[in-house]
């Protein structure tokens, strides 16, 4: 990974505000005039991306492992795509935590196997929600809710993942809270605050 590139994972359950932060942090670091890329997993740009949404509508294990499959696919997919050296913020929505849809044990075994593969960052936040808060805002959102997406999934789902981000580098972010404190949390530990990045373009400029 290029030295000057800052890596940002933002991972969580459905309906954690994932999205939502993603794009508030794009827009204010591209308004800091940074190169930045943002990519959403699973995406709408190859089938493998297709296939896993696809998957998460269907029952059964075999469901299971072929989303959480075509989800790793995309996001393999993504890190190879893309020169990392053209931009300077590269912000991956949904990335490790896919695996976290897979039963145990196969989940950490699948987790340990990407996290050694693929780059991780210091950066990588994951949005801690009530399941019975996500079941809500999905109800209120969505016409057909994903295999994962009731109290009961979420819960077993919030637990693995909570699991696996304490053997890592996650910043784990009580995402319940109002969408402005979260993306403040945010923005400090990137120190992307407004007297951070005026202190920094003075510093490069007289530099």
């Amino acid at each position: 990974m290029p030295e000057h590139l800052v890596f940002v994972v933002i991972d969580g359950l459905d309906a954690s505000g994932k999205s939502t932060q993603a794009l508030e942090l794009y827009r204010f670091i591209s308004g800091q005039a940074k190169r930045v890329l943002i990519r959403f997993h699973p995406s709408d740009d190859n089938p493998f991306g297709t296939k896993a949404k696809q998957f998460l509508y269907l029952r059964g294990k075999s469901a299971h492992f072929a989303a959480a499959l075509f989800y790793m696919i995309d996001v393999i997919r993504s890190i190879l795509l893309y020169s990392w050296r053209e931009y300077e913020y590269i912000i991956f929505v949904r990335y490790l935590m896919g695996t976290a849809y897979l039963p145990r044990p196969m989940d950490y075994i699948a987790y340990r196997f990407f996290a050694a593969v693929v780059p991780t960052s210091s950066h990588m936040f994951f949005l801690d929600v009530a399941p019975s808060v996500a079941e809500t805002r999905l109800r209120e959102n969505r016409e057909q809710l994903e295999m994962f997406e009731n109290t009961n999934e979420l819960e077993r789902t919030r637990l693995k993942a909570l699991s696996l981000a304490s053997v890592d580098n996650w910043i784990i972010i009580d995402a319940d809270q109002p969408i402005g404190n979260v993306q403040e949390i945010m923005r400090k530990s990137l120190s992307l605050t407004e007297n951070e990045l005026l202190v920094n373009a003075l510093s490069r400029q007289a530099a």
